[in-house]
């Protein structure tokens, strides 16, 4: 990534559109840059104007020197690829393209935008934006972009596709002392994409964390390759827009790109360590935090009040966001006891109770500090009579040169507490409106990392091997041959035996009487099903008879089935023995997404599955842990850890059977689809009473 130095760290920079005039892009821009004339030069180039600003002005291309490192076009759109070649000949390294009116205004624009790129490409010139605000390095004085001010010296790295979001961001940082090492605005991502800037911040000393406002993901498998790589190192968090088909339009329209689903891109990031930011607020929240403090070990946390019932409502937000009261010890309990009346609370939220002071709050802040079983702490404050927030923000700030552990203040109110807040800001402690909203940030960025920490433990088994994948792919690759890609239970069941997913038994039999040895061989009670190669649900054609108990029952479920469909469809029926405990139905099945790939899906199944809905995603291949991690997020895993005695169901199989399914479908490209439902689970066996598969038709 050192090739993207150019952009941050450039020796020299060249702007071509620089001007004076009031209420331009260029005039903005060249201010910004003349700033910090005294670290690097920088060449102004109008060709109607001798100076700007006092600055010498080139007119021409070729009059500025070589080896110019970073250039910022901002010039109309249909000039940039003539621009582009003039500045290639002076050895240019990378370029800032300002300018609008690329593929988001449609196919022309498209194919002006592609000129561009392979123009760069051709002279191996790295390329952000087009349609971009620029780029800042706050750490050496760079400001290349047309904001109207520079970031503050930080350890985020804040990176957006949208202009607007970029300087909604940066005003919220100078109220709020936030700082960055780094702020780009990415633009429609011609060349330089997310994955680029992923690396090269994950790589960079100064920056603590990657904060990310995303519209597309652009090149989906290098997004998730880098995100995994850094998310291990340091976090990652993102706000997509397009949670909705009118959102993802607005999105299309304005980037030109399309995006993916929704859900599945909660999957995908979850998957590689990332946390989404739900809104604007809470990407906020997080950069204050991440900017302010230390990230926390674990979901513990401490309450100090002095209201009881903020304390409540937060609490609920704790647990919501999956977050945890630390308990308090008995030793702490004494220590309090000395220090408080006696009616506080007796139990964490720690109630202060009304009428506590600024020294009442750093003594039981330092107490609470203490505790080994606490990952952060939340002081809490409701503006009241005897209330001092200057005297208590003072205290805390006092009581925090001792503590290692995040602190986190909610300081409720306004004009009372304004004081106090600047105190805060100013040592770097964030305050937050409102008690839930920390709780909700503190919960969610701890369970994040612990998340993170699970990662870097996983194994990397593969549970079928190279003559395994490959016996199974041939015997694919046969059926397709013969003109087909619906394969029939029979097939879809033999290929998960292959893969050593437990099935049923099961015989085939083109005649009821083949049927009545079969169900003879295995024994009752029998289920008949119908074998066709055309018909791929078959309970909704009749083609499922279950519970046959004797010769007559399989007789006349066999006249059924083959009455129920055309004499084109019925091949037969397959007979399997009928399951009697069938603990509980799951689904484990597999589609294919156009940005992220194939994509697993599991949870509660049988015939109610898309009624409950009570299933989730996730992108193969799976470890036994992230397999576990999944279904932990399904409602059905409550019944299938075990509950009001009954039985913990064979948990270990489903893991397995879930990463063994994941690695089949990952591994072998030309599964478009697929499902087993329902994949029965008790606390005796697990096994795939029904199977799906259809193949790509390409």
């Amino acid at each position: 990534m050192k090739t993207l130095d150019c952009f941050f760290n450039p020796k020299n920079v060249v702007l071509i559109g620089a001007s004076e005039t009031e209420g331009s892009v260029g005039r903005t821009i060249t201010l910004n840059l003349i700033q910090s004339q005294d670290i690097r030069p920088c060449y102004l180039v109008n060709p109607k104007r001798e100076t700007i600003f006092d600055h010498k002005a080139y007119k021409n291309i070729s009059d500025l020197p070589a080896n110019l490192e970073l250039a910022i076009i901002a010039t109309p759109a249909k000039t940039v690829p003539q621009v582009l070649e003039d500045l290639a000949t002076k050895q240019l390294k990378a370029c800032i393209i300002i300018s609008a009116g690329f593929k988001e205004l449609g196919h022309e624009g498209l194919a002006l935008e592609n000129k561009v790129i392979a123009i760069a490409k051709k002279h191996q010139i790295r390329v952000i934006g087009p349609n971009c605000l620029g780029v800042m390095n706050p750490i050496n004085s760079l400001n290349a972009t047309f904001a109207a001010s520079s970031a503050k010296k930080g350890s985020l790295a804040f990176i957006s596709q949208s202009g607007a979001m970029c300087t909604a961001v940066l005003d919220y940082s100078q109220t709020n002392d936030i700082g960055f090492s780094g702020f780009i605005s990415i633009g429609s991502m011609a060349d330089v994409e997310f994955s680029d800037l992923i690396s090269y911040y994950g790589d960079h000393k100064e920056t603590k964390a990657i904060l990310i406002y995303m519209e597309t993901v652009g090149n989906t498998k290098a997004f998730l390759k880098a995100a995994r790589e850094v998310s291990l190192k340091k976090p990652i968090i993102i706000l997509k827009a397009g949670k909705t088909q009118e959102a993802a339009k607005a999105a299309a329209s304005h980037t030109g790109s399309l995006a993916g689903s929704d859900d599945i891109f909660d999957a995908a990031i979850e998957e590689v360590g990332v946390l989404r930011a739900r809104d604007i607020s809470d990407l906020f929240n997080f950069a204050q935090v991440l900017d302010y403090q230390p990230l926390p070990e674990g979901n513990r946390l401490t309450m100090l009040t002095n209201a009881g019932g903020p304390a409540v409502l937060a609490t609920d937000s704790l647990i919501l966001a999956g977050g945890q009261l630390a308990p308090i010890k008995e030793s702490t309990i004494l220590e309090l006891n000395k220090l408080l009346p006696e009616f506080w609370s007796h139990s964490n939220p720690i109630d202060l109770l009304g009428d506590a002071g600024a020294k009442r709050y750093e003594a039981a802040l330092e107490i609470a500090a203490k505790q080994s079983d606490t990952d952060g702490i939340l002081v809490v404050l409701s503006p009241q009579d005897m209330t001092d927030p200057t005297g208590t923000a003072t205290a805390i700030v006092k009581a925090k040169k001792h503590i290692s552990k995040p602190i986190y203040t909610s300081f409720m109110g306004a004009e009372f507490i304004q004081e106090g807040l600047k105190i805060l800001r100013s040592h770097k402690i964030p305050n937050f409106p409102y008690p839930d909203m920390a709780c909700e940030t503190f919960s969610l960025l701890a369970n994040n990392r612990m998340w993170v920490k699970k990662l870097k433990s996983h194994s990397g088994h593969s549970f079928l091997s190279e003559q395994e994948l490959l016996k199974i792919r041939n015997y694919l690759m046969k059926i397709k041959a013969s003109g087909r890609v619906l394969l029939t239970e029979v097939e879809a069941k033999e290929v998960l035996h292959m893969a050593k997913i437990p099935v049923t038994r099961m015989f085939f039999a083109d005649t009821a009487q083949e049927a009545v040895k079969a169900a003879n061989e295995i024994g009752f009670p029998i289920v008949l099903k119908l074998h066709s190669s055309t018909i791929t649900h078959k309970s909704d054609v009749g083609g499922v008879k279950l519970n046959l108990k004797n010769d007559h029952d399989i007789q006349k479920a066999f006249t059924e089935i083959k009455n129920a469909v055309s004499e084109k469809d019925f091949e037969g029926v397959s007979v399997q023995p009928m399951i009697t405990d069938k603990g509980y139905e799951l689904i484990l099945g597999s589609s294919q997404d156009p940005q992220f790939g194939p994509v697993i899906l599991t949870g509660l199944g049988g015939v109610l599955v898309e009624v409950f809905k009570d299933t989730v995603l996730a992108l193969p291949p799976l470890s036994m842990e992230t397999a576990e991690h999944l279904i932990q997020k399904t409602k059905i895993y409550t019944a299938l850890k075990g509950y009001r005695g009954k039985p913990t169901t064979q948990l270990a199989k489903l893991y397995e059977a879930i990463a063994r399914f994941s690695e089949l479908v990952s591994k072998i490209p030309e599964i478009e689809e697929s499902d087993i439902n329902p994949l029965c689970l008790s606390d005796k066996q697990l096994i795939a009473l029904d199977a799906r598969f259809v193949l790509k038709n390409h």
